[in-house]
């Protein structure tokens, strides 16, 4: 039993960009002063829906807000439409990152 590997396994996401706060949580360590979830305004769990609906079953924003309107039927239709036009918004902004090809040499004309 290693006491730091439940540490970091339980710890939030974050990108520690932000230097520590010099709080300290009921557990002696520190806090840290931005989260993942945070910073992106939406949850994981959130981003797995939206991930698998644009992904998996290729969905847009207009697709996506009638199948999530009906899943997270407890959060008002304009809240959905929030979320969802946020999510695109840093689809978007952030896509060029998912289409590089890493640089290789073919010595075929084909390459699977």
């Amino acid at each position: 039993d290693v006491p730091v590997l439940s540490e970091v396994a339980n710890a939030e996401p974050t990108a520690e960009l932000r230097p520590i706060s010099s709080s300290s949580n009921d557990q002696g360590t520190a806090d840290h002063s931005q989260t993942d979830e945070e910073d992106m305004g939406m949850s994981y769990k959130e981003l797995t829906h939206y991930g698998r609906l644009r992904k998996l079953s290729r969905c847009g924003p207009v697709e996506m807000f009638k199948k999530l309107v009906h899943v997270w039927n407890d959060i008002a239709p304009d809240v959905v439409a929030a979320k969802i036009k946020l999510f695109f918004r840093y689809y978007a902004m952030n896509r060029h990152k998912m289409c590089t090809i890493t640089p290789a040499y073919h010595a075929e004309g084909y390459s699977p």
